[in-house]
């Protein structure tokens, strides 16, 4: 169900059972997670050097596929922490600014790999929140995390203990992702988004992608934050395409950016 191509330097990323709203049972993951290991090495190699992830149908991806298992019996840390915990942290540290363009249920798990990918644009009809009180489970891969972090204590567990869910639009204005738009032009503006970013600078954008995990991971200081940013500019001064920028600059022409 998971399928991987490359064209224009973009790894794009399908998740493709639509008629299950693409959830995720263990072999999906393990497909999945596959998936990110070959464009990472397409990456390392410089054929790649942006990523878009989707949904096929109308959901980008309704959560857990749950179909035939045991609540009684249930694996639930292997699935999680086994399996599902390592591709979002591989997610997370790909070598390359990821997107994601979500549209319809985007629950559980489905929430969790727009927590791991770096920008995500929503459709106005994307559905965000923690209906899993009905099944006597409660919010994971993330979503206490992103939730409380953004919108607070009071609204996260309002969302938990109510089981409504939050539309795109509404998830945008309240700070969780990138943008909103209308479903018809979703994928568009997201692929458009990866190839542009896909010929600018790979390791600039890779340096703010990593300061930017830091800053929320270790909740760095401003000035902390800005001693990272001086040492990170440091190093890009020994690149090609940072010479490249400046000479572009200089010249008033367009910069010819090659990722090294």
């Amino acid at each position: 169900m998971i399928e991987l191509s490359i064209a224009n330097s973009v790894a794009e990323i399908v998740l493709n059972a639509p008629e299950k709203l693409n959830s995720l049972n263990e072999a999906a993951l393990g497909e999945l997670s596959a998936a990110y290991d070959d464009a990472a090495a397409a990456a390392s190699a410089g054929t790649v050097r942006a990523l878009l992830i989707r949904g096929e149908g109308r959901a980008f991806c309704a959560g857990r596929d749950i179909a035939g298992v045991d609540g009684a019996n249930d694996d639930a840390r292997g699935y999680l922490e086994g399996l599902l915990l390592p591709l979002l942290r591989k997610m997370a540290a790909f070598p390359a600014p990821t997107f994601a363009a979500a549209q319809g249920a985007c629950l559980g798990v489905g929430l969790g790999l727009l927590i791991a990918t770096d920008v995500v644009y929503v459709a106005e009809n994307a559905k965000f929140g923690s209906p899993f009180g009905n099944l006597g489970a409660t919010l994971d891969s993330g979503g206490h995390w992103l939730f409380t972090e953004t919108l607070g204590a009071h609204r996260t567990l309002d969302l938990i203990y109510t089981s409504e869910l939050m539309s795109g639009a509404e998830a945008v204005a309240s700070g969780l992702f990138s943008r909103a738009m209308p479903v018809e032009g979703l994928l568009d503006f997201t692929r458009a988004a990866a190839v542009k970013t896909a010929t600018g600078p790979t390791q600039a954008f890779n340096a703010s992608k990593t300061l930017v995990a830091r800053i929320r991971q270790e909740r760095l200081g401003l000035w902390d934050a800005v001693g990272r940013e001086n040492e990170a500019q440091v190093a890009l001064s020994a690149t090609t395409d940072y010479a490249e920028g400046f000479a572009a600059f200089t010249a008033k022409r367009k910069p010819g950016f090659t990722g090294q």
